[in-house]
C-alpha cells in the first residue's frame, strides 16, 4: 500500500509535471515575476470558470478577506457576523480592521452558518455577513442573501475551502460559491482544491465600482504608478503562482469529482455505525453523483461516543494522517474572547470541537488506503 498522506501533492504534481515545469521555466526566462502576463491570463481563466465579471488576484486568502472588507468601506465599530466554527483568519481580519466581530453558531449536519442564529445576531450596527463554505460545502446562500437584503447588509463569501462548489437555488439556477454575495474570496494555499506552490488568493465580484477599488487596494492604492488614490496594501499574486494555477484550473472539476468519489467510499464504509456521523449534503441527505454543492476540501467525521481524542491518538500511533479542524471554538480563543458571548449560544460548536476528526482527502486516494483507514477506525470506535 502506498504511504498514507493527508494531502498527496507530490503525486498530483507528477501527473501534470511537464505542463507545470514548462510554465515555471517560461516565467523564470521572462523574468516578469510580478504582474507578468501569467497573472492576467489566470485572472481571465478564473473569471470564465466562475462566470464572474471580475477576479482580483492577491497574495493569500487572508489578504483577500481583508481587502474585500476594506473595499466595502466598513468603518471602525461596524459589526460583522461570521461563524464560531472556522479557521481564525475569518475573524482575524475583522479584528485587524477594528471592526466588531460577532460570532454565531453553526448547523450540526453541515458545519455551516445557522440561519436562525444569524437573524438573532443582527443589530443596528451590523453591516456585513461572512458565510464560510466550510470543508467545501456550500452555506445556504439563498437564505443568507434574503436576510442580507432585508437588512441592507453586505455579504462577503469566504470560499477558501469551497472553490468549484455550485449552489443550487430553489428555482433550479446554479452559481459558483464566491460569486453570489457582494464579494467572494478564496485561498490558493497548496493543500486547497485549487492550490499553488506557495501562497496565493483572489477576490471575486460582479460589481464594477467595487472591483476598481479592490484593484487599487491590492497594489498600494495605486491606479497610476506613484499616485495613491486609496489606502492600500502590498498583496499581489506572483507570476510563478499564477502560471501554476492556470495549468491546474482546467483540472479542478476532475479534482473535485475525485474528492466526491473518495467521500462516498468513506461514507459507505462508515454507514450505519451509531458512533460515527459522516458528512452529508443539505440537498439530498447523502453524497451522490449530482451533489456538486460539496467539493470536500476536508472529509470530517463526528465521533459521538466520546472516543474522538483516543481515536486521534490511536491513528497517530499507527501513522495514519488525521487532523482536528478545529479543536477550540473561536469565542474561546484568547484573542477573540468577549463578555457578550454566552455558552448557550454555541451549543453546536462546543459539541463539534469535541467530536470532529478529519481524514486523508485528496485526488490521489486509493481504495486500498481507504479500506485500511475505515477498518482501523471502525475497529477502534466499535459498532
Amino acid at each position: 500500500m502506498k504511504k498514507l498522506q493527508m494531502v498527496d501533492l507530490q503525486s498530483q504534481y507528477e501527473r501534470i509535471q511537464p505542463e507545470i515545469d514548462k510554465a515555471v521555466i517560461d516565467v523564470i526566462r521572462s523574468a516578469a515575476f510580478i504582474n507578468g502576463p501569467q497573472v492576467k491570463q489566470f485572472q481571465t481563466s478564473l473569471e470564465k470558470y466562475l462566470d464572474v465579471k471580475h477576479v482580483i488576484p492577491c497574495a493569500n486568502g487572508t489578504d483577500a478577506l481583508q481587502i474585500a472588507m476594506m473595499g466595502l468601506g466598513l468603518e471602525q465599530g461596524d459589526e460583522v457576523i461570521t461563524v464560531d466554527f472556522t479557521f481564525a483568519a475569518t475573524v482575524e481580519v475583522i479584528a485587524l480592521l477594528k471592526l466588531t466581530p460577532v460570532l454565531i453558531d453553526v448547523e450540526k449536519d453541515t458545519f455551516n452558518l445557522d440561519i436562525d442564529a444569524l437573524k438573532k445576531a443582527i443589530t443596528p450596527k451590523t453591516k456585513a455577513i461572512v458565510p464560510v463554505h466550510l470543508f467545501g460545502l456550500c452555506a445556504n446562500m439563498e437564505a443568507i442573501m434574503e436576510v442580507a437584503k432585508a437588512h441592507n447588509l453586505y455579504v462577503i463569501e469566504d470560499t477558501a475551502q469551497g472553490i468549484g462548489a455550485d449552489f443550487t437555488f430553489s428555482d433550479g439556477t446554479k452559481k459558483k460559491v464566491g460569486t453570489i454575495g457582494d464579494v467572494g474570496t478564496t485561498s490558493f494555499f497548496p493543500s486547497k482544491n485549487l492550490g499553488c506552490y506557495g501562497d496565493g488568493g483572489a477576490i471575486f465580484t460582479n460589481n464594477d465600482d467595487l472591483a476598481h477599488v479592490l484593484r487599487g487596494i491590492v497594489n498600494h492604492g495605486m491606479y497610476q504608478r506613484y499616485y495613491h488614490d486609496v489606502v492600500g496594501v502590498n498583496s499581489r499574486l506572483d507570476s510563478l503562482q499564477a502560471a501554476i494555477l492556470d495549468i491546474k484550473l482546467p483540472h479542478l472539476e476532475t479534482y473535485n469529482k475525485k474528492r466526491r468519489e473518495a467521500a462516498r467510499y468513506y461514507n459507505q464504509g462508515f454507514k450505519n455505525n451509531p458512533n460515527i456521523l459522516t458528512p452529508t449534503t443539505k440537498k439530498c441527505g447523502d453524497i451522490c453523483d449530482t451533489c456538486d454543492c460539496h467539493v470536500f476540501h476536508q472529509y470530517t467525521l463526528q465521533i459521538t461516543n466520546g472516543k474522538r481524542d483516543a481515536l486521534h491518538q490511536h491513528l497517530n500511533e499507527l501513522q495514519i494522517p488525521n487532523a482536528i479542524y478545529y479543536p477550540v471554538a473561536l469565542h474561546k480563543q484568547k484573542a477573540y474572547e468577549d463578555e457578550r458571548y454566552k455558552e448557550s449560544d454555541f451549543t453546536v460548536t462546543n459539541e463539534l470541537v469535541k467530536n470532529v476528526i478529519s481524514l486523508p482527502m485528496h485526488t490521489e486516494l486509493e481504495k486500498e488506503q481507504q479500506d485500511y483507514i475505515i477498518k482501523t477506525i471502525v475497529d477502534f470506535v466499535g459498532n
